[in-house]
């Protein structure tokens, strides 16, 4: 079921879930500014939380915050005599997390993208980018913090000559939104669970125990053993795709 973000009318927003779930009157957190963007802070860090599982376990279906209009790829011109390329934010701002395939231009006037391969750059039995001063056309790539490494230096420039795609930050709501609804497309009262969960940590509410249960029975627990529904969800969502059994192989010694 999706669920607005705040709704006074109906009482069916997430607020008014929360309210409810911490024993609050309706009002106590819609109606009082402070409350109401601490709720919004803890909302978004649930949404944080559910769109890293989801990464976690998306398989070949690669998720992405669905109230986004554009797709998590980005690029980035290639500068002829440049190694290293960051990254911090997509074209919209929004924080790039990772980055999971880069493809470039092999030449100035070259309109195919080529997939380049990732590599360990401080494994030096495997790359030698950090010391490798050839020029030409790069073939592979390495990461350190918020930038990519290429193992050639470029000897040629082009625009968008890099392209990359991404995980990033979800489309958080702000605590004016009222018909906003989260972007993923099951589970929507985990967003008012989990930052329940923390109000009755903090507060020592009666109820903390069950709503203990109910966030482990979203997100899982390594330590109990348990795969939450949000895991469960993502990992069978790929439908369309063929499971084939293969033999294991065994190297022998």
């Amino acid at each position: 079921m999706s669920i607005q973000f705040n709704n006074t009318t109906t009482k069916k927003g997430l607020v008014q879930f929360f309210e409810k779930e911490i024993g609050a009157n309706y009002g106590d957190v819609s109606g009082n500014t402070n409350n109401l963007l601490e709720f919004t802070a803890r909302s978004s860090s649930a949404l944080d939380n559910y769109l890293l599982i989801w990464a976690k376990n998306a398989g070949t279906w690669q998720g992405d915050d669905m109230n986004f209009t554009d797709f998590q790829i980005v690029t980035t011109n290639i500068v002829s005599g440049q190694r290293n390329y960051a990254f911090t934010n997509d074209g919209n701002s929004n924080r790039i997390i990772d980055v999971s395939k880069v493809l470039i231009l092999t030449s100035a006037t070259q309109t195919q993208y080529l997939e380049i391969s990732p590599v360990d750059e401080l494994d030096t039995s495997m790359s030698d980018i950090l010391v490798n001063t050839l020029t030409g056309t790069p073939s592979q790539y390495g990461k350190l913090s918020n930038a990519i490494f290429l193992d050639t230096i470029p000897s040629y420039s082009a625009t968008s000559g890099i392209k990359m795609v991404v995980n990033r930050e979800g489309s958080y709501p702000t605590s004016s939104d009222t018909t906003k609804i989260l972007g993923v497309p099951v589970y929507h009262e985990y967003f008012y669970l989990k930052p329940a969960y923390e109000y009755a940590r903090i507060k020592g509410l009666a109820n903390l125990r069950e709503l203990e249960k109910a966030v482990i029975d979203y997100e899982g627990s390594e330590r109990l053993g348990i795969t939450g529904k949000i895991a469960d969800f993502f990992s069978s969502r790929e439908r369309d795709i063929r499971k084939v059994l293969k033999n294991k192989k065994i190297t022998y010694i």
